[in-house]
């Protein structure tokens, strides 16, 4: 991907978004007849050490306590890490996912290049499978591209992972290698600066997906085509930067299901300034992840082609900045919408919702039902659900129940919230039909979703407000900085679609 007008710094080696290399393979042997560099198990309340374990060196530290890790040193020679997992009542696949990116980080600070872990009988043998891909996965992504110093100055990464006792689990771990990555991918978006990670950088890693698979094609409209379909959000948003806008559309053609197909929508803010309703300056650096609806979007429709899931797919991103300027939209102005609403702009820091009801009304046009989307919408949802929780805002139940599954079991959770009447009140406007804030500061994740309903034609729709989980959720798997939330979860949703499971 080329540099943007010379703004950006020199980017050898950045063509790509390729942020991981590790190999993941699964073997019928059990732990003692993999070869690796470190080997690794979950010990479980009142579970005895394997019996060559019992003389190895450290023995006495092993402990079931849950994240207690210990170092033993076999009598043979090698290394092993009894992985404390607690009650067996208790283990779970996000209580394993932590694990294997504990097990990850030591054998990062121990210099292993290869960790063999026995897949343990107290989860379903896939599930257990999966935990411990997705964890190893996620925990070895590094965000280290424009560093200068040398490879022997940062943290080591692994090369390979073996399950052992893992005969028939390839496809589990094959599934969750391909999720894993691709949500590592969004993270590295979501990392990138905005002098790199520009709208038409996101336009160009949809164009390359679209040439990595044949079951995906990209259509990139530009600020022309934008203004031509009347899409005023996205014009209105963008008026202010130097940048240029994009409405980026993927679309994965899966086998023929007769299903309609899946509409993905993702915010794609490359950077918040909050234009002239300018935010505070600490903090603004951070700002360059507003674009993680569209990161976790564009990736999940990577995954979904190379897992060959059959299901068509529809996922359309406005990507632009919002930047303050002579230019920029004022406080007070009225705008149509691609829906031929208009809109009061009475904050320019409301910016997401404007150029989601285009992306959204836009997305229900080309035919997709049902409509998901994802956007780091409103810093209200942080303060009533944390970093733990996304929130979950639907007009239809089963969607909804789909969505609350899939989170429950990637662990990208998702808690749902009401739609109400009062709350849809709020958003009419005095001048025009709706409006992007009101005076009054009332549930104001909820004030933004009943906004983006006007805009579904009252297809089946799920809102994710991301803003909580997308970034420094401290998870052991994810760290601080970028999450990736919603890829896995995407996946798992449109897999879940597919089969009807």
């Amino acid at each position: 991907m080329r540099p943007q007008d010379g703004r950006g710094p020199p980017r050898p080696g950045c063509q790509r978004i390729d942020s991981t290399r590790l190999e993941v393979l699964t073997e019928e042997g059990s732990l003692g007849e993999v070869a690796a560099d470190l080997a690794a198990f979950a010990l479980h309340e009142g579970q005895e050490l394997p019996g060559d374990l019992v003389e190895a060196g450290g023995a006495a530290d092993a402990r079931p306590a849950f994240r207690r890790l210990a170092l033993l040193h076999p009598p043979g020679g090698g290394r092993a890490i009894a992985a404390g997992a607690g009650s067996r009542d208790e283990i779970d696949a996000e209580r394993l996912r932590v694990l294997a990116a504990l097990v990850a980080h030591e054998a990062g600070r121990l210099g292993a290049e290869s960790v063999a872990w026995a897949v343990p009988d107290s989860l379903p043998r896939e599930e257990a499978a999966e935990a411990i891909v997705t964890g190893t996965v996620l925990a070895d992504y590094r965000f280290d591209r424009f560093l200068t110093n040398g490879e022997e100055d940062r943290p080591s990464r692994l090369g390979r992972l073996v399950l052992a006792d893992a005969g028939g689990l390839g496809p589990a771990a094959g599934r969750a290698r391909v999720a894993a990555e691709a949500q590592n991918r969004a993270r590295e978006l979501q990392n990138l600066p905005a002098n790199v990670a520009t709208p038409s950088f996101l336009a160009e890693r949809a164009e390359e997906i679209a040439s990595e698979h044949g079951s995906v094609s990209a259509e990139i409209l530009g600020p022309a085509e934008i203004a031509a379909l009347g899409m005023g959000g996205i014009e209105a948003v963008s008026r202010g930067s130097a940048e240029e806008p994009r409405l980026i559309v993927l679309r994965h053609q899966g086998p023929g299901t007769g299903r309609p197909p899946l509409g993905l929508v993702g915010k794609g803010v490359t950077f918040d300034t909050g234009g002239i309703s300018i935010k505070p300056g600490p903090g603004m650096h951070e700002m360059k992840m507003d674009m993680s609806g569209a990161a976790a979007v564009l990736e999940s429709v990577a995954a979904l082609a190379e897992l060959e899931v059959p299901l068509d797919v529809i996922a359309v991103v406005p990507a632009t900045e919002n930047m303050p300027s002579g230019s920029a939209t004022r406080p007070g102005d009225i705008i149509t919408q691609y829906s031929g609403k208009t809109v009061e702009v009475n904050n320019t820091d409301a910016e997401g919702r404007l150029i989601l009801a285009d992306a959204l009304a836009y997305c229900v046009e080309l035919g997709a039902d049902p409509v998901v989307d994802l956007a780091t919408l409103t810093g209200a949802v942080t303060v009533a659900l944390g970093s733990t929780y996304a929130a979950l805002i639907s007009n239809d139940d089963a969607l909804a129940a789909e969505v609350e599954r899939a989170a429950g079991s990637t662990g990208e959770l998702a808690w749902r919230m009401p739609l109400h009447p009062e709350y849809k009140d709020l958003t009419r406007g005095k001048l025009a039909d709706l409006a992007n804030v009101a005076p009054k500061r009332k549930a104001g994740t909820l004030y933004a979703a009943s906004f983006l309903e006007e805009f579904v034609a009252g297809r089946p729709w799920a809102h994710l407000d991301i803003a909580g989980v997308s970034w420094d959720v401290g998870r052991e798997y994810v760290g601080d900085g970028a999450t990736g939330y919603g890829v896995r979860l995407l996946v798992d949703l449109a897999r879940r679609l597919q089969t009807g499971a």
